[in-house]
């Protein structure tokens, strides 16, 4: 561009106020386009990330270099005829140090009127240490690369307002370093994750969303129409049924880790789209599933806080395997305390009366326990502790214990009252998986909106021998909640399912 005098956007009825710091950007570009100066030019290249400068500088190494840098530009100083600001990058910040006379005048009245807190922006220079000590960027060149149009949250404080940061996580994360650090966190744990299955030779697959029936999971399911098939579809509950199919198959060892759709309500724990691990071994049974979960939560654990012992919300959770186990009945008679001879099939119907719960005394005697387990057990359970001995008429997809009649040789997983884990033998015999199916099948013309649908394929790849196999659902959210000390799901999901904003 040809030496000319910058022409300063009028301002004079514009005053930078929040309410109209908009309309002041706005009026910039517009000046700036102007005087052909492009608000958002194409790329330039850089030499490295702001950190990897900064380790470079600190050891030594080249000390004569000029860097090529990019970044969004959090503050901005004028002291006359010198600027210093901050620009920050995904890797850190660097405090950049702007003079008229390095840069030249047109550069530098450019930057100086055209130029705001928020801004994209490119320079070059070298680096140096000030007299206090901060390791800065002498600036010889500085292009803005992409303008905003916004003022940013106010920087000591940062986006505050809790439904903003959910509506408009990028501010969230441009303001917020905490909120950044946890979906940096989470990303391990899922990477971590990864390798450790794949260090047991489990296969990543993928498997469909949309599904024709909704099954692997008692849940509401969302539903929508495939217009070309003119069919109902049913976005996935869970991945369960297909994962067993490829077990069927010969992928003994398999797991997917991606999204499961579940049409209920919306709580600090629920959001009804959600991510799942499931994981399936072939030749192995339950108490193997819970040995390989105790084992996978703590190497998570470990890669991520670099402590079996972490803090969530006060309390200082131990994941050194192994973790507690306790069948239901045990739980209600040491957590809940309630007597044994209280918890026996004709007297049950009383503790629902003494604790005011709503029942229906025909209802079958295991998915009463299943009940009273939720309403009186589950939320005292803190440290990680796996619950077993669940009643099979609330499990249709697992195995009975050949040693228990009508109960299931299934676990879950509870920390911190949250269900984080579940897992059982699969049932692999299809005349019981259908008579079950069948069950299911009546539960829902009852009512029951969660019940399973007979699914007939599914019951003739069961004909085709499903070996032993254990399978493991974790909850990815819920984990990454208890590893990151985030008390609510929705900190710790990217874009939360939220309720529309009425106009």
């Amino acid at each position: 561009m040809k030496n000319t005098k910058i022409d300063p956007v009028d301002t004079h009825t514009l005053q930078p106020t929040d309410a109209n710091e908009h309309e002041v950007r706005c009026a910039k570009v517009t000046t700036m386009q102007k005087q052909n100066i492009n608000p958002w030019p194409c790329n330039i290249p850089l030499s490295c990330t702001i950190a990897q400068a900064l380790d470079e500088f600190e050891q030594g190494q080249k000390p004569e270099t000029s860097y090529k840098l990019a970044g969004r530009l959090l503050s901005k100083r004028d002291h006359g005829k010198t600027f210093f600001g901050n620009v920050r990058d995904f890797s850190g910040n660097l405090q950049v140090y702007i003079k008229k006379d390095g840069l030249g005048e047109e550069a530098f009245d450019q930057f100086k009127h055209f130029v705001d807190v928020g801004d994209i922006v490119f320079v070059q220079g070298t680096l140096f240490v000030t007299k206090t000590g901060h390791t800065t960027l002498s600036v010889e060149k500085i292009v803005l690369l992409s303008k905003c149009l916004h003022p940013l949250p106010e920087k000591f404080h940062g986006l505050t307002d809790i439904e903003q940061r959910y509506r408009q996580r990028y501010l969230d994360l441009i303001s917020n370093a905490e909120s950044k650090q946890k979906f940096i966190q989470r990303s391990k744990i899922v990477q971590e994750i990864r390798t450790f299955l794949q260090e047991k030779e489990f296969l990543e697959v993928e498997t469909p969303m949309l599904h024709p029936i909704a099954g692997g999971a008692t849940a509401r399911p969302f539903v929508t129409h495939h217009n070309a098939y003119d069919i109902e579809l049913f976005m996935r509950i869970a991945p369960e049924l297909y994962l067993k199919r490829l077990v069927v198959g010969g992928i003994d060892r398999v797991f997917e880790i991606n999204r499961n759709f579940r049409n209920e309500g919306v709580s600090t724990k629920h959001n009804p789209e959600f991510t799942m691990l499931e994981f399936y071994m072939a030749y192995h049974d339950y108490h193997h599933g819970m040995v390989l979960t105790e084992q996978l939560i703590a190497h998570a654990a470990q890669k991520v806080s670099n402590d079996l012992n972490v803090e969530y919300q006060g309390t200082v959770l131990n994941f050194n395997p192994p973790f507690k186990r306790m069948s239901i009945k045990d739980s209600l008679i040491e957590i809940a305390g309630i007597s044994p001879a209280a918890l026996d099939e004709n007297e049950i119907n009383k503790i629902f009366s003494q604790h005011g719960l709503e029942h229906n005394p025909n209802t079958p005697y295991g998915t009463k326990l299943f009940t009273l387990f939720e309403e009186l057990v589950e939320e005292k359970l803190v440290q990680p502790t796996f619950i077993t001995d669940f009643p099979v008429e609330v499990s249709p997809l697992a195995k009975e214990d050949p040693e228990k009649p009508h109960i299931a040789s299934r676990f879950e997983l509870f920390v911190c009252g949250m269900e984080c884990a579940n897992g059982f033998s699969e049932l692999n015999n299809p005349y019981e998986q259908a008579r079950r199916f069948h069950q299911q099948l009546d539960a829902k013309a009852q009512g029951d909106d969660e019940a399973h649908c007979f699914d007939a394929d599914y019951i003739k790849a069961l004909e085709y021998a499903l070996p032993p196999t254990v399978g493991v659902g974790i909850g990815i959210d819920r984990l990454a909640m208890l590893l990151t000390d985030t008390s609510a799901i929705k900190d710790i999901i990217l874009f939360p399912t939220l309720k529309p904003i009425k106009e």
